[in-house]
């Protein structure tokens, strides 16, 4: 029988054993931590968004870079396929009003718990407390808790993770052992930024919400809600914005950003409201009454006047200037450790059209190991999921392909 060894027990090594167990093979998962899909568990906690509901070739677009192989591998196992490939698990799911896609139970224990029964029966064998150390050939090498152990195999997948939350069990060290593949370096997505706010917002307003805010950067804009921080600003509007922040930092030392804090007005109605004030209100009373700003909105304008080079007034102009476009400049991205995923990876180059390292014949790369990033939203899923299935299926094909070559016609 063909055997085969995942390396990693996250979404995209656990749909690959899944899809090579269904095809005959003999299949063990190797995972460095004590239990499986800690991250994916972690990404449950808010409600699981496994996908997203809109036209395909918009979904597509959001993946950095548009590497041919990533998108092929979606293409070939769309949003439809995972949607089906879960309620077949018994959960079934909801699009919710922002198209993404949910589990109606809106938790990944439950669809991880019924997965696990689905690879016991088709004879996954799931091994914990193995971290992988290396490679001879088709070979794969383990530290354990009892000793070093090796696995030999027909072929081997690595699904080892990107870079962030690495107290999940993927901290991106995996690099270390491929010297001889092109990596690129790991960077955080989908992350906050940091930004130097004073000592009462800080105190006053850390973990307050924006609700229903823009954020514009680089001629895009993104509604959603985001969270001040101790340290700075994070949610999902800032998220989608992270890469195109995080180059121009790198490219310039900062980026500013701006915040709209009531995007469903015109500037025209915001100046208007603001205008038909009584002198003798304060500015918070005015932001509060004419616009209905969020005391952690009224304490960002407040700052911004306060802190800018130039005076700024309590006029209806430049207070409207500053609802509509609130500046906010920052110097870093928190790091990966907050991140929710990450940038970089194995670089496309090094693979083969059917995710087989060329260094490495009979190895190959799936999930967020590979380098792409894309937004929240269900396309980091998505992404693991499909290239998991991609790998898996080019294994059987390749694996089928050197058998009939042995053969000889």
């Amino acid at each position: 029988m063909t055997r085969i060894s995942v390396v990693g027990a996250g979404p995209a090594g656990l749909i690959a054993a899944e899809a090579l167990a269904q095809a005959g093979a003999a299949v063990t998962v190797f995972d460095r931590m004590p239990s499986v899909g800690r991250k994916f568990l972690m990404a449950g906690r808010g409600g699981l968004n496994l996908t997203h509901a809109e036209p395909l070739d918009t979904f597509l677009a959001q993946y950095r870079p548009q590497a041919p192989r990533l998108l092929d591998a979606v293409r070939a196992f769309p949003p439809a396929a995972l949607v089906a490939w879960c309620e077949a698990l018994g959960e079934p799911t909801f699009v919710g009003s922002s198209g993404r896609v949910f589990p109606r139970s809106l938790k990944a224990s439950p669809l991880l718990r019924g997965w696990l029964g689905r690879l016991g029966a088709l004879g996954v064998e799931i091994r914990t407390r193995h971290r992988w150390i290396g490679l001879d050939g088709t070979t794969a090498r383990f530290a354990t808790p009892e000793g070093e152990t090796a696995q030999h195999a027909d072929a081997v997948i690595l699904a080892l993770g990107g870079a962030s939350w690495p107290r999940l069990g993927s901290d991106g060290g995996w690099a270390s052992l491929l010297p001889d593949i092109p990596v690129t370096p790991f960077a955080p997505s989908n992350v906050g930024f940091a930004l130097d706010w004073s000592e009462r917002l800080r105190a006053q307003h850390a973990g307050a919400p924006l609700k229903r805010i823009a954020v514009s950067f680089a001629g895009r804009t993104v509604r959603g809600e985001a969270v001040l921080t101790a340290t700075g600003i994070e949610g999902g509007a800032v998220y989608a914005l992270s890469a195109p922040l995080r180059e121009a930092i790198a490219r310039d030392g900062a980026a500013t950003f701006t915040l709209d804090l009531r995007p469903d007005l015109p500037m025209d109605q915001v100046r208007h409201r603001l205008g038909m004030r009584g002198r003798g209100e304060t500015v918070s009373a005015m932001l509060r009454k004419a616009l209905g700003l969020a005391p952690v909105a009224i304490a960002l304008v407040q700052e911004t006047r306060h802190a800018s080079s130039r005076h700024r007034s309590g006029a209806p102009d430049d207070l409207a200037t500053l609802v509509k476009a609130l500046p906010l400049t920052t110097h870093a991205a928190q790091g990966l450790a907050r991140a929710i995923s990450s940038a970089g990876g194995i670089a496309w180059e090094a693979l083969d059209d059917r995710f087989m390292l060329r260094a490495h014949p009979g190895v190959f790369a799936c999930g967020e190991m590979l380098d792409w990033e894309a937004p929240t939203g269900g396309y980091l899923l998505q992404a693991c999921f499909a290239t998991g299935v991609a790998a898996a299926r080019s294994v059987m094909s390749w694996l089928g392909a050197a058998s009939e070559a042995r053969m000889g016609p």
